[in-house]
This record gives structure tokens, sequence and C-alpha cells, in this order.
């Protein structure tokens, strides 16, 4: 459990699963229709929007990102013998393409920008204490460019992820509003009538 590539897969199951059953025995209210979202509804909704959607995207493009500079610094060769190359793409591109998809076809409503934000930091905030304590008591850097880099470029590379990730929760939201608009209107007003 030391990589994100694994939270991240555990995650994304369990969202996967969560929709599933919000699609058997939920609701797919849009804010425009009639009816209440049912709590299972909302998790799932607020469940993408704070750690789900950024996570995954955050994994692709730092994986990728770093693997095109220097593969030694994120997945070094030596695992090629033990991770084939489809699993490797299973665990770091095939997400992308889901939860892009799952952007286009299904609504969901993000909480406010406040309560997103304190969810996903609070999630990477989480994962740098496991990364640092695994650091510290294992004295091994879970990835290998936290190993060459000199103690003030870590502080500057984890802002650097830290910022990104509050980036790709702005552009979930971007997305969700850019291709739903219509439908966020509708939320906003239903919200003002019931206050």
């Amino acid at each position: 459990f030391k990589y994100l590539t694994n939270w991240n897969f555990i995650i994304q199951t369990v969202y996967f699963g969560l929709c599933v059953a919000n699609d058997l025995c939920g609701s797919n209210v849009r804010p425009s229709g009639r009816g209440e979202r049912c709590r299972l509804q909302r998790w799932r909704d607020n469940f993408l929007a704070t750690v789900v959607f950024p996570l995954g995207m955050f994994v692709v493009l730092t994986f990728w990102g770093i693997y095109a500079i220097d593969r030694e610094l994120v997945y070094p060769k030596a695992l090629d013998k033990v991770i084939p190359s489809w699993l490797n793409h299973i665990m770091h591109t095939t997400i992308l393409p889901f939860l892009l998809v799952d952007k286009f076809l299904v609504y969901h409503q993000y909480p406010s920008r406040k309560a997103g934000f304190v969810t996903i930091m609070s999630l990477a905030l989480l994962y740098l204490t496991w990364i640092l304590w695994v650091a510290y008591y294992a004295n091994i850097w879970v990835y290998p460019i936290l190993k060459v880099l000199q103690p003030h470029q870590k502080v500057v590379f984890i802002l650097a992820m830290l910022v990104l990730f509050v980036f790709l929760y702005l552009l979930g939201e971007f997305i969700n509003k850019t291709i739903w608009g219509e439908e966020r209107s509708h939320a906003q007003k239903k919200k003002k009538k019931s206050s």
C-alpha cells in the first residue's frame, strides 16, 4: 500500500462498485428532473468530485510525466520483468478514459469548493504523511525521484504536487460545469428555493 497507484486502484474499484450499486438501487436524479437524490447518489457524486477524479488524473499525469523524463525515477526498468506492460497500462492509463466517459455520461453534483478542497487536501496530506513515515521508519523512499532530490527540492516538488491536486479538482469541476452547465444552474436554483 505504499504506492499511490494501489490506493487509486482500490478507490477506483470502490467508486465504480458504488456506481453499479447506485444504478441498481439508488437514483440518478438530475436537478432538472423531479425527485430527490438518494444518499447513495450524493455519496457517489461527492466521492467522484473530491477523491476519484482528482486522484485518478493525478496518478495518470504524474506517472507518465515523470516516466517520460526518466522512467527510473518512478518505474525502474527492472519492474518490466515482474509487471507486464498490459498491467502497467491498466494501472496507469485506462483510468483516464473511464473517468472521462463517466464525466460525459453521468451528471455529478459537486460539493462546495471549500468542502472539495478540504477533502482533496486531507487525502493528499494523508498520503504525504504515509510516504514520510515509510521514509523515516523503513529508510526507503517510496518513489525513486524523492531519493535523488535535495531537501529543498523535495519541498518544492511536494508543494507542486499539492498544487496539481487542487488544479485537478478545479479541472474536474470545470469539465462538469462545461458539459452539464444547464443541470448545474437547476441545482443552484433548487438550493436557493430550499433556503
